[in-house]
């Protein structure tokens, strides 16, 4: 799951995978833009065939973050 995750970040963000580590904040360590994060969330959507809760969406902050979020959302 964190390796999708991180592939999905780097091809948004036009970074390299293998420098995604969990801890890291998506918009500061990342550089990601309120609009790169939900273009993040829309392709984890489609992705996974979920819808994510716009609660749990506001709260998210690390890679880490998401890779929870999803593995909740999938039990």
């Amino acid at each position: 799951m964190f390796e999708k995750v991180c592939k999905m970040l780097a091809d948004q963000l036009g970074i390299a995978a293998d420098i995604i580590k969990p801890e890291q904040e998506v918009v500061k360590d990342l550089g990601a833009d309120s609009l790169d994060v939900v273009e993040l969330m829309m392709a984890l959507e489609d992705e996974y065939g979920i819808t994510l809760p716009e609660g749990d969406v506001e709260n998210i902050k690390t890679v880490q973050d998401i890779v929870n979020m999803l593995e909740n959302l999938q039990k």
